[in-house]
């Protein structure tokens, strides 16, 4: 019995370190099609002075900031293998970008040190994501500016109602992924006004996963 654990044990081993290698890769490509790259572009580009963005992930919304207008970027991520692929990313850019391997729920960075906080497809996989929103907006200067781009909740009540029922598993199998976090009511609870706010449907495959929310939310 013990030999047969010992066996056990290796292989749910083995099979969590395979997890470990293949997620990140598996995660920068979902992200990093251009179907996706276009909806970072409706948003990213936006975001001005000091930013900080919340699941910097492997570093896809660097191509999207307009650098004219940026001063600098301090992305965070927890350590779940992205950021050895963000890190690679930085190394391409000449331009003043730091990488902090923390959790978006206890950030290091002291209050009000940032003019922008951009958030882009993290929302969803954020295990307390009030507190995350909360950190954002504590770290925002006064009058600062939250730029968000998700998947959620969709407006249609059978899609809602599926997205639901499809969550449990879903998350299990995406390594913690909401598909029905309703994004403008968790910022809005978190003590931002929205200034803007767009839900719209992707238009590939269903509309389970390819709700949209995207938006401008100003520190109030």
């Amino acid at each position: 019995m013990e030999r047969e654990e010992l066996r056990l044990r290796e292989c749910l081993e083995r099979g969590s370190n395979r997890l470990v290698r293949v997620m990140p890769r598996a995660v920068d490509l979902v992200c990093g099609m251009k179907i996706v790259s276009r909806q970072r572009q409706r948003i990213v580009p936006f975001a001005q002075g000091d930013v900080v963005e919340i699941g910097f992930g492997s570093g896809l919304n660097l191509a999207h900031y307009d650098w004219d207008q940026v001063r600098s970027v301090t992305g965070i991520n927890p350590d779940d293998g992205l950021p050895r692929l963000g890190w690679k990313a930085i190394a391409q850019q000449e331009k003043p970008i730091e990488l902090l391997v923390e959790s978006a729920e206890a950030m290091s960075l002291p209050d009000q040190v940032a003019d922008s906080v951009v958030v882009t497809y993290s929302l969803c996989s954020i295990p307390d994501v009030d507190v995350a929103l909360s950190e954002a907006r504590r770290i925002l200067k006064p009058n600062g500016k939250l730029f968000f781009c998700e998947h959620g909740l969709s407006s249609r009540p059978l899609v809602a109602s599926l997205q639901h029922s499809l969550t449990p598993p879903w998350r299990w199998m995406a390594s913690g992924c909401h598909l029905n976090r309703d994004v403008g009511a968790l910022v809005r609870g978190a003590g931002f006004e929205l200034e803007t706010y767009d839900i719209y449907d992707l238009g590939f495959g269903s509309r389970i996963f390819g709700t949209h929310h995207v938006g401008v939310a100003v520190k109030s």
